[in-house]
């Protein structure tokens, strides 16, 4: 029996750890998810198991080279980003994996600051708004500060998807995606770390860059293998429409959060677009990719239940919501102004927040009202990072790629752009595997990785 060639891809998600099989065609030949009971750190702050993640993930691979049908080739890794493991010389995890939610020091906030030229010049150069320990370069940081007896065994700081690397390899890289993403640490005017990482001599602690696409050769359980460095997984997700088109395009990737990412924007952040999130990541290859994000599925969840108690049904009920532009209509001419508080100007909430329940008629009519306020507010946080650009193909998928409304109504606001919904299974693992693809797959990328549906605006006829 002739064995299928694949790349496993390990896919470490805050809820659930996956290991996928990718064939030469990019298709899912086998699935295994795995979650664990969090646990704690020296402060009590819960966090990841990380002993319990290194097991399995060593059991996982063990089992799939074991499998007689498919001829592993080579594995890569993505994880969520902003958050660190500290190894020492032998390689041994020396902290829990701390929880990038957890709380900053206020008085280390401030010396951090005051030391380095402020929060508006840090966050500038770095593209990062300060967000404390989601700012992972800050995790570093503290550990020197607070706990500088055992910073001083820290061989190698390394982000999540590189440990994952180095848990298998043996071998320890940094990786741009990781570096690169509203940690602190890199200048993005430079092109290089920060003058502070060299400063506090962070950069001694962490392992030299190794380029995204390409492999580290290992043997592991008795077999050869390449494996990649591991990314960071906003920017895994990325990658199969970098793959997949040449045409500049943006791409709005929907969930709790919203975010435009655009990666045909090289111009520097202003300080008005710091304040109204917006940030900066890179791409595996090194490349900036200018974004912005709102809260737009979190307030999605929230208003969905004013609605439902207000009136008195189902919180799911939005789902059997349909399209109505007669509707649509009948509240843009008739909705009044609404004014928002002055604490929340700017894109940190949408109109509907403030609107009385009790102008709506219907369940639905409220319903459409929301979708408008969000769609607004998606139009204003998307544009700062689409005006001044060449792209005209804007890409929606997650969550709301399947709302018809919000579909319906982004299409208007942007007569001059083609709006596609757009579906691609397991973007981020998948992105994973393609970044490796010249090193493993004997087979060019397929055309069909994305399934696209064209909105029309509704200036034409309908949406096809």
């Amino acid at each position: 029996m002739s064995r299928e060639a694949v790349i496993a891809v390990f896919d470490i998600g805050k809820t659930n750890k996956k290991l996928f099989l990718y064939n030469e065609s990019y298709e899912i030949v086998f699935e295994r998810t795995a979650k664990f009971n969090e646990t704690t750190d020296e402060d009590g702050f819960p966090c990841d198991n990380l002993d319990a993640l290194i097991q399995s993930a060593k059991d996982a691979l063990k089992d799939v080279l074991r499998m007689p049908e498919y001829d592993v080739r080579a594995v890569n890794f993505t994880t969520y980003g902003a958050s660190f493991v500290y190894v020492d010389g032998e390689g041994k995890p020396l902290t829990p994996l701390y929880n990038y939610l957890k709380d900053y020091p206020e008085a280390l906030t401030e010396k951090f600051y005051e030391e380095n030229g402020g929060k508006l010049s840090i966050s500038l150069q770095t593209a990062s708004p300060v967000l404390g320990s989601l700012n992972s370069g800050m995790q570093v940081y503290r550990l020197k500060y607070e706990r500088p007896d055992l910073f001083s065994k820290i061989k190698y700081a390394l982000h999540l998807p590189q440990f994952m690397s180095f848990l298998f390899t043996g071998k320890a890289y940094t990786d741009l995606t990781s570096i690169g993403c509203h940690t602190h640490l890199w200048d993005f005017n430079l092109h290089k770390y920060h003058a502070w990482v060299e400063k506090e001599k962070l950069d001694q602690v962490f392992a030299p860059i190794f380029p995204g696409d390409r492999a580290i050769n290992f043997n592991y359980d008795e077999h050869s293998l390449l494996a990649g460095a591991g990314l960071h997984d906003s920017s895994a997700a990325l990658i199969p429409y970098l793959v997949s088109f040449r045409e500049p395009f943006a791409l709005i990737s929907s969930g709790t959060w919203c975010i435009t990412l655009n990666p045909f924007n090289e111009t520097p952040l202003t300080e008005y677009e710091l304040t109204q999130d917006c940030l900066c990541y890179l791409t595996y290859t090194g490349k900036p990719v200018k974004a912005s994000r709102i809260f737009s599925g979190n307030e999605h969840e929230h208003q969905i239940k004013r609605l439902a108690s207000h009136f008195s049904c189902d919180v799911n009920t939005y789902k059997q919501v349909c399209l109505d532009t007669d509707l649509l209509q009948k509240l843009t001419d008739k909705t009044p102004f609404v004014e928002i508080p002055k604490e929340e100007k700017g894109l940190k909430t949408s109109d509907f927040g403030c609107r009385n329940l009790y102008d709506f008629s219907s369940y639905e009519e409220a319903y459409h009202r929301l979708i408008l306020d969000l769609v607004k507010m998606q139009v204003e946080s998307s544009m700062m990072v689409l005006s001044g650009t060449t792209v005209r193909r804007l890409f929606v998928d997650g969550g709301f790629s399947r709302n018809q409304i919000f579909m319906h109504l982004l299409a208007d606001a942007f007569p001059a752009y083609e709006i596609y919904a757009a579906s691609v299974a397991q973007a981020t693992s998948l992105g994973a595997a393609l970044a490796l693809h010249s090193c493993w797959n004997t087979k060019p990328v397929p055309s069909n990785l994305i399934e696209l549906k064209y909105l029309a605006n509704s200036r034409n006829d309908s949406m096809s």
